[in-house]
């Protein structure tokens, strides 16, 4: 007897440690993000000289805050040549990502078809509430590259998709953040909590 306790001991020890770990994999998939308006002056200056170029011609600039867990960033929102773009930066001004707003027709057929393909086999109903074409620096290697790339919106290889989908898996609707690379294929969902919904609209 002395030997089956000890064994339901380390049992619960181990069903108690297989619980935490889940928790904590399934806390690091919800996106905690929030979002503040700012003033330009509390912008980092070197990520304002950065796109101070491309800020020519711009309208209905914003300057935002970030934050997402523990991760603070700064981002730069504007119309240019009648395209919606969000310029992201870090705690230091460094140049993270770029993303422009576009609708489904702008999203290559083959891909678009795969990635409707994933949310049909995801969600039991979903609607589609935005889609991003991104540009990261890790992908393209260098932040100039990257700028240059955005602000000529060329499809490339590199680039990948960022929706935001209303779906529905169980008895209610919640909010996702869904990535997908350029052919279409799945890279990452996240949970989004009830958003700010500058960031979800624009």
């Amino acid at each position: 007897m002395k030997l089956i306790v000890l064994d339901m001991r380390k049992y619960r020890r181990v069903m108690i440690f297989v619980c935490l770990i889940s928790c904590t994999i399934i806390q690091a998939q919800v996106k905690y993000e929030r979002e503040f308006r700012i003033k330009k002056s509390q912008f980092p200056e070197k990520a304002h000289l950065f796109i101070e170029k491309e800020l020519n011609g711009a309208r209905k600039i914003r300057f935002y805050k970030e934050i997402d867990g523990a991760k603070r960033s700064y981002e730069a929102k504007f119309k240019k040549d009648r395209l919606f773009y969000s310029v992201e930066f870090d705690e230091n001004g460094l140049l993270e990502d770029i993303e422009i707003l576009i609708n489904k027709i702008d999203v290559p057929e083959d891909s678009f078809s795969k990635i409707i393909s994933y949310l049909d086999k995801e969600f039991k109903k979903y609607k589609i509430r935005k889609i991003q074409q991104q540009y990261s620096v890790i992908a393209f290697g260098n932040p100039e590259t990257t700028l240059e790339k955005a602000f000529q919106n060329l499809l490339d290889p590199k680039i990948s998709y960022e929706l935001i989908v209303s779906g529905k898996k169980e008895k209610e609707y919640r909010d996702f953040e869904v990535q997908f690379n350029a052919d279409g294929s799945f890279l990452q969902l996240r949970k989004s909590l009830p958003a700010n919904y500058d960031h979800v609209l624009y």
